[in-house]
């Protein structure tokens, strides 16, 4: 089964995360339905909100010397590098593209981001 959206077994315990990770979940789970005639307009504001929420992280990564920083700016620039390389006359590739960064963004906040948000409360940041 296909898993989509946002759901309370995806919350790292930082409440400034989980409200933008749900937000970023729900725009996805938008996108995925919406007709050709919003896709790319959703499709841009996705990705601005990617490169903001990714911001935002990297920023406090860079606050706390995280150690795995590297690593985990490298999982932000390959989304993001995939999505901006999308031609925006080929609507069916981009909802495909956009298919796979749902999964992607599960994986990356079990992984990446916990770590992270265990990195984080251990400093209290």
């Amino acid at each position: 089964m296909e898993e989509r959206g946002w759901n309370p077994d995806m919350a790292l315990g930082i409440p400034l995360f989980d409200e933008a990770h749900q937000a970023l979940a729900e725009q996805i789970d938008v996108l995925m339905d919406a007709s050709d005639a919003d896709f790319l307009a959703g499709l841009q504001q996705l990705i601005e909100c990617l490169e903001e929420d990714f911001r935002h992280e990297e920023a406090l990564m860079e606050t706390i010397n995280y150690p795995a920083i590297k690593q985990h700016r490298e999982q932000h620039a390959r989304v993001l590098a995939s999505l901006h390389q999308l031609d925006e006359t080929d609507i069916a590739a981009g909802k495909e593209a956009v298919k796979l960064v749902l999964p992607w963004f599960h994986a990356h906040l079990a992984t990446a981001d916990t770590a992270l948000a265990r990195a984080l409360q251990a400093g209290n940041v």
